[in-house]
Parts: C-alpha cells; structure tokens; sequence
C-alpha cells in the first residue's frame, strides 16, 4: 500500500470514525435528556434529528468508502449498492433540510412579535416539529426514489461513462442527458435550501447585533443569554455547512464537465461532503450545556465506578 493510499485511508477512518461517535453521543445525550426531562426544548429536537441524519450519512457512505480504500472489494451486490445508495441520498438531503429547518426556526424564535401572525407563529412551532420531520422525510425519500435505479455493484473492466465510480457501487447514468439532468436537480434542491438558511441566518446576525447594542452595559437574563447562545450556535452551523457545500459543489460541477470523472476526484467530493456530518456534533457538544453536562455526568460517573471498583488496602 503506498503512502497516498494510506493517507486517504486514514483520512476516511478518522472522518468516519470521529463523525460516528461524535453523533452517537449527541443522541445518547438527547435520549438522557428525554429520559429525564419527558421532553426535548424544539430546537434540542431539531438537533437530534440533525446527528441522527449525519450519522446515517456517515454509516451509509463513510464507512463503505473507508474499507473500499483500504483494498476491501464486492462489498455489496446490486441490492445491497441500491439500499445503501437510497439511504445515503435521503440522509444527505436531510441534512441540508434540517440545517435549513434549524435556522429558520431560529431565525423566528429570535424575531420580535412585530404582529399577531408572528406570535400566533411562534405558539404553534413546536406543535410544527413532528408535522415538518415527516413532510421532510417524505418528500425526500420520493425526491431520491430515482437513485436505487442507476445503482449498481461494480462489474469487472472499465469503468463506463456518465458513471460516479464510488469505489464499492457505481452510479450509471446511462447517457449524458440524465447525467447532467440528476446533477442539476440536486444542485437546484440544494443551493435553495442553502440560499434560504444564509438568508435567516443573516436575519439572526442582524438581530443579535441590536440585541448586543440594546443590552450593552445591562444585566442580561439568563434565559436572554439561552436564546442568544442557541443562535449564535445556529449561525456557526450554517456557516459550517456552507463552507463545505461551496467545496462540494464546485467539485461536482467539475464532475458534471466531464464524461470520466478520476477516481481522486470523485473521493475528494466524498471527503468535503462528509465533513459537516463529521464536524457538526462536536460544534453541538462544545456549544451546548444541556449535551456537555450529560457528558461530563457520564464521565463522573465512570471514574466514579472505576474508583468503587477498585480493590481496597486491608491492613493484615
């Protein structure tokens, strides 16, 4: 195995790695807080529905991809290439939805009631949480139905063109027309999802700007100081996500150029696009309280155990 072969192995593994374990905390966090509390705050539910989409993203395609590098071959047939495609597509649409979600629901959170529609809005958000998770759910997973057709597992010999070489599946698109047709219709889903969360966001910043002016020498309240800390975790999670869309993007641009698209290619579009479901978690755990202190109890409570555990001296 030569030394760029083990570099973007280990670049996999830790992504993949990292990325799972990062969000599996965040929901076992969660599912504490729902244990104990009866209930999750809306933007708490949000979030858990947010590394829950991440870590089926990562599971689905940071995984296989990881031990296809690593020289692991026929990992799926057909079927297994079609379902693992589908779930990847819908996890990946999710998560540009959710982080969309996520900030326009914070984005009204934070907007004053300048009216009796807004705050008749405001009321009745959380009863929209359940409504909206199963609307997205459900138009995504009619959006990418067309996925499991064009997936297929590797054949032996050359790669054909108009075909996304993913390492364990091949994505064959048959002719150039439906290429470029998938290619577009993603990219449009996208850049308006990512379009309308930059615009909230931008709405967020405005406000926590006046609301700094306003308060500036005044004891703020705790539950001001919550509210202001949960958008400003928003905002930092937009800006995250956009970053790493703008690196995709413009590598799958590049890919929609061309009829054989290079191998290397085709694996940095995979690294940049996991990495906001990899990175994401922890931007959640060091900016929320409610997750961090979950954490830290459990820690506690390891050593604690550790230290119970432990055989005592007895004096003879």
């Amino acid at each position: 195995m030569d030394l760029c072969v083990t570099i973007k192995g280990v670049s996999f593994l830790l992504q993949a790695g990292l990325g799972i374990l990062a969000n599996t905390l965040v929901l076992l966090a969660y599912a504490h807080i729902l244990l104990t509390e009866a209930q999750l705050q809306p933007v708490d539910a949000i979030l858990c529905h947010l590394a829950f989409a991440d870590l089926l993203l990562l599971l689905t395609r940071g995984v296989p991809q990881t031990m296809t590098v690593f020289g692991m071959k026929n990992l799926l047939d057909d079927a297994g290439c079609k379902v693992v495609i589908y779930t990847y597509r819908i996890a990946r649409a999710l998560s540009v939805c959710i982080t969309c979600m996520l900030s326009v629901f914070q984005a009204v959170t934070v907007a004053p009631a300048a009216g009796p529609l807004l705050s008749r809005l405001k009321a009745r958000l959380p009863r929209l949480l359940v409504p909206t998770f199963a609307a997205l759910w459900f138009i995504n997973m009619a959006v990418c139905i067309a996925a499991p057709f064009f997936s297929v597992a590797p054949r032996n010999g050359t790669v054909p063109p108009f075909t996304l070489n993913l390492g364990f599946c091949h994505v064959d698109f048959r002719d150039n027309l439906s290429y470029v047709i998938n290619g577009v219709a993603v990219s449009v889903r996208d850049f308006a999802f990512v379009g309308v969360m930059l615009g909230s966001s931008g709405y967020i910043l405005v406000l926590l700007h006046r609301h700094s002016r306003k308060v500036r020498g005044i004891r703020r309240s705790q539950g001001a100081s919550m509210e202001t800390r949960a958008a400003k975790t928003v905002v930092m999670l937009v800006v995250l996500y956009t970053v790493f869309f703008g690196i995709d993007n413009v590598i799958w641009i590049y890919m929609l150029t061309v009829a054989k698209v290079p191998p290397v290619v085709a694996d940095m579009r995979v690294f940049f696009s996991s990495c906001y479901a990899s990175l994401s978690p922890l931007l959640i755990i060091s900016s929320n309280k409610k997750v961090k202190a979950r954490m830290v109890c459990a820690t506690s409570d390891q050593e604690r155990q550790a230290e119970d555990n432990k055989p005592s001296d007895v004096k003879s």
